[in-house]
């Protein structure tokens, strides 16, 4: 489970809202965390290996669409690892995590497990926030023509760049002046709180509309393609639509309950006593959000997978030959040219006009390719209206 309760926990003197939820059924919720993350682990590598019975394509470079799904996967992958290894160690040495209590102590290992380990998981987390809204970004400007692989070297400098440097900014403000000392105040926690939450927010808020205005770049791309908007494009874009819908949906379904429990924590820290009757029901919604965080949290990356590719299947093929992997697209040009090759000869009165509006077709099909790379209706149905596939 990916939190900044995790950190806070590193502090000796933490907060009383942070002891109520990390007392609350350590190993029932450890146990959580590792069942949900290592289901989530194996499925998403499953969804990511090649299968039996999928035609070998043949394909010179990925997209840079495909390359940011590809390292969201990873970073989920990453996280879901950290997660496992930081939750067994809790389960398997509960004495080595409880000296983590212990004030003016020597034994400096078990803080140092416990900021590593959480810094590790936020991290992760974080950079897979920021990709996201890289694959927004990226999917509007691939509509727009204005992107391509030269680019993912300025979303790695920005995904990295800034995850790192938020992460290390709310641990060094949380921990400041010694990891003894840190939070004696809520000037120590709420920094380290927006560092953490600031690129979820940016999600929620910045992803759905450039995901919606690239709906509308699609619609206006098919539209002009041949003049008319017929059933298949407009199944296309539905289809392009619904795959945003559903990265949105799964984003909210996994980490609303974050945003709820950090609410009603926040809220139990501002009271005198978190103890009080009056306070019970609220105390009740932080314990049961704390351990539904604890199953949501890690099943982002097998979720993701089914709303990037859907379901891929059981039948795993082992057998490494050199073929196209789950998360590469094939641009209908490519695909048009290596299975329908172009006439040699073509007819002397071809005007440059025709062919310049063949460039902007192709240019277009690529584009939207890219968009519904993982279907292979949408990339079928994209190469026989292309010009390139009727042979022109």
């Amino acid at each position: 489970m990916a939190s900044p309760r995790l950190e806070t926990y590193c502090c000796p003197n933490r907060d009383a809202a942070t002891q109520l939820v990390m007392d609350f059924q350590p190993q029932v919720f450890c146990g959580v965390c590792i069942g949900s993350a290592s289901i989530s682990l194996i499925l998403t590598i499953l969804q990511l290996l090649p299968k039996k019975g999928q035609s070998p394509r043949k394909m010179p470079k990925a997209s840079s669409s495909s390359t940011i799904l590809l390292l969201i996967s990873i970073c989920d992958i990453l996280g879901g690892l950290g997660m496992i290894f930081r939750s067994s160690v809790w389960l398997g040495f509960p004495g080595f995590i409880a000296n983590i209590s212990v004030v003016n102590r020597t034994d400096v290992w078990p803080s140092t497990f416990c900021v590593g380990s959480a810094m590790w998981i936020q991290l992760l987390y974080s950079a897979g926030f920021w990709w996201l809204f890289c694959y927004a970004v990226d999917s509007y400007l691939v509509v727009r023509r204005s992107a391509g692989l030269s680019t993912i070297v300025l979303y790695h400098m920005m995904t990295w760049g800034l995850a790192v440097m938020l992460c290390v900014e709310g641990i060094a403000l949380l921990y400041y002046p010694s990891l003894s000392s840190c939070e004696n105040g809520l000037e120590h926690a709420i920094p380290h709180y927006i560092t953490t939450y600031a690129p979820l927010l940016l999600v929620l808020v910045a992803n759905p509309i450039l995901f919606r205005r690239t709906v509308s770049a699609v619609a206006s791309l098919l539209k002009g393609r041949q003049g008319i908007y017929t059933e298949n494009e407009r199944r296309l874009g539905t289809e392009i639509q619904m795959r945003f819908f559903k990265i949105m949906l799964v984003f909210v379904i996994c980490w609303s309950s974050n945003i709820i429990n950090e609410t009603l924590l926040f809220y139990l820290e501002m009271q005198p006593d978190i103890n009080e009757m009056p306070l019970k029901n609220i105390r009740t919604a932080a314990l049961i959000t704390w351990i539904i965080m604890g199953v949501l949290n890690p099943m982002q990356g097998f979720l993701f997978t089914l709303a990037f590719y859907g379901w891929t299947g059981w039948r795993v093929d082992l057998k490494w030959r050199k073929r196209e992997i789950p998360w590469e697209s094939l641009s209908s040009s490519t695909a048009g040219e290596s299975a329908y090759p172009a006439p040699v000869n073509y007819q002397s009165n071809i005007h440059d006009s025709k062919m310049i509006s063949t460039t902007d077709s192709q240019q277009t099909d690529e584009a939207i390719s890219m968009l519904s790379e993982g279907n292979t209706s949408s990339d079928e149905r994209l190469t026989r209206s292309s010009p390139i596939y009727q042979g022109w």
